[in-house]
């Protein structure tokens, strides 16, 4: 279908014959997103408040289809790409982020670590010049007052205004570190994300990018798993992977919604869940 075909159905989904408007909305919807631009250009020249609101539906939907779509081909796939997978993430909120700008602003964190990094230092001291690049000259931080937005979860929105939540704030700094060949892994503790240092040579610790880098021994999460009374399990003190980390990501986008009362776009991370889930991993 033409560029002037598709304008010319665009037109008749307020056609007064009910029946008209229905089928035309179904051929559009069949079309994918390469309706989306016409369809964004008649919200704007149409003043017709119950068109405009039809119109948004269906970009809504469109663009929901083709996220669920890059979610699975991502699921599916051989990498798992973290950076990809949050970006994934990002777009529900932000359909048109492009990822190459995100892959330029991580990249240009990385050379500014790189500038103050040196490989011959003890594993601690490259994570505390990596804390001094990330927390003190870029400023990077938590967001303690509004910790629930639904932007923490968001890598362009925390690339943007330097603050965030646990996970975001550590996919960041991994993201970082992996690329100065640190081996720096993300680990799934109850109630909050942190990173591990682990290689053959050297005894594992831990790092909390959400209190500015903080620095900690596995008897400091035995101390921690016992305060919150649960019985200790392999996982919260060895690496996860990448799929774990986007799977935490979304019901952390779950719970953000659902604290600021948007239901509808709750139900809509959980369907996205499901789709990423082996079952029983819905619990926020």
């Amino acid at each position: 279908m033409d560029e002037k075909e598709l304008k010319a159905l665009i037109s008749l989904l307020d056609d007064e014959d009910k029946q008209v408007s229905a089928h035309v909305e179904e051929k559009i919807r069949s079309l994918g997103t390469q309706a989306i631009p016409f369809l964004e250009k008649e919200w704007e020249t149409n003043f017709s408040p119950a068109l405009q609101s039809r119109i948004e539906s269906i970009i809504h939907d469109l663009q929901f289809d083709l996220l669920k779509e890059r979610l699975l081909g991502w699921y599916n796939g051989p990498s798992k790409d973290l950076l990809e997978g949050m970006w994934i993430v990002a777009t529900i909120q932000y359909p048109d982020l492009d990822l190459e700008k995100l892959k330029q602003e991580l990249e240009q964190i990385y050379y500014e670590t790189w500038l103050e990094f040196r490989a011959d230092l003890h594993p601690m001291d490259q994570i505390k010049v990596v804390n001094g690049v990330l927390f003190n000259k870029l400023r990077f931080g938590a967001n303690t007052k509004n910790f629930h937005s639904p932007g923490n979860s968001m890598i362009n929105i925390v690339l943007e205004t330097r603050k965030g939540n646990p996970i975001t704030l550590c996919v960041i700094y991994m993201l970082v570190a992996q690329k100065l060949k640190l081996p720096v892994f993300g680990v799934n503790l109850p109630n909050l994300f942190i990173l591990t240092y682990k290689d053959a040579q050297n005894t594992p610790f831990y790092i909390n990018a959400f209190n500015r880098g903080l620095i900690f021994t596995r008897q400091d999460i035995e101390n921690y798993i016992n305060e919150l009374h649960l019985v200790p399990q392999n996982s919260f003190f060895e690496p996860c992977d990448n799929l774990e980390i986007i799977r935490r990501a979304l019901r952390n986008l779950i719970m953000s919604f659902e604290k600021m009362g948007e239901h509808a776009k709750a139900e809509e991370v959980k369907l996205l869940l499901v789709e990423i889930s082996d079952g029983g991993d819905l619990g926020v």
